[in-house]
C-alpha cells in the first residue's frame, strides 16, 4: 500500500481512542481519520470516512463489536478490521474472527508494535500470530456441525488448495507458504484469492479457522 493508511478507532472508552490517536498519529504514514464510541456509530464512521483499517473494541453499547464487524464486512470494498481486546484467548475474539475480523490487537501492545501491526493489516495480512491462533483454537468449543461443515468445504478443494489452506491454518504468510510448496509468492496469492471465493470466506483468517475446524491442522 502506498500513501497514508487511514484508520478508524471504535472503542467505548474515549481515553482508549485518545491513546490510540496519539500512538498512531506519531507514525508518518498513519492517520486516524475518525473515531466512534459504540458499534453503530462505528459502522457509520466507516461509511463516512472509508478507512483502510478499523480497530474495533468488542464490548460496546448500542451495537456490540461483533455485530458491527458483520455489517462492515458486507460493505463494498470493506476495510480490514482488527479487534481491540484485553485478553487474547477471549471467546469474543474467536467469534469476531469468524464474523470477518482479520486479526486482533491486545490493548497492552507496545506503541511501536501497534504501529507495525496496523501497517501489516493495511497490507492485507493476518494480524494474528501462530501462537495466538493456537490458543484461540484451543479455547474454542468443539462443534460437530462446524467440523462437518468444514470437512465438506475442504473436500471441494484441490490437493494444492488444501496444502495452501493448511499453511493459512498454521498462520504462515504467503511467502512462507510459497517457500514450503516451491511456488512463487504471486502463485500462492492467486490460490488464496480463488480459494476464498470458492469457500465463500471474507479473508485468510476465516480460512485458517476453517482449516482448524476441518482437522487438517494439528492443534
Amino acid at each position: 500500500m502506498s500513501g497514508m493508511i487511514r484508520v478508524v478507532v471504535v472503542d467505548d472508552e474515549p481515553m482508549v481512542c485518545a491513546h490510540l490517536r496519539t500512538i498512531l498519529g506519531s507514525a508518518p504514514d498513519i492517520e486516524v481519520v475518525d473515531e466512534a464510541h459504540d458499534g453503530a456509530a462505528g459502522v457509520d464512521a466507516v461509511v463516512r470516512s472509508r478507512p483502510d483499517v478499523v480497530l474495533m473494541d468488542l464490548r460496546m453499547p448500542v451495537l456490540d463489536g461483533i455485530a458491527a464487524i458483520e455489517r462492515i464486512v458486507k460493505l463494498g470494498k470493506p476495510p480490514v478490521v482488527g479487534v481491540l481486546t484485553t485478553f487474547d484467548a477471549d471467546q469474543y475474539v474467536l467469534r469476531a474472527l469468524r464474523a470477518g475480523a482479520a486479526g486482533f490487537l491486545v490493548k497492552s501492545t507496545p506503541p511501536e508494535d501497534l504501529i507495525g501491526l496496523v501497517r501489516v493489516a493495511a497490507e492485507g495480512h493476518t494480524v494474528l500470530s501462530p501462537a495466538a491462533a493456537r490458543r484461540l483454537i484451543a479455547a474454542s468449543a468443539d462443534s460437530q456441525p462446524a467440523r462437518d461443515r468444514a470437512r465438506k468445504l475442504v473436500a471441494s478443494l484441490t490437493e494444492r488448495e488444501v496444502e495452501v489452506l493448511t499453511g493459512l491454518g498454521e498462520g504462515l504468510s504467503n511467502a512462507q507458504i510459497a517457500a514450503r510448496l516451491y511456488l512463487s509468492e504471486a502463485t500462492v496469492k492467486g490460490y488464496v484469492s480463488r480459494m476464498l471465493d470458492k469457500l465463500g470466506l471474507d479473508n485468510r483468517t476465516q480460512a485458517g479457522l476453517l482449516a482448524h475446524d476441518a482437522g487438517i491442522v494439528s492443534r
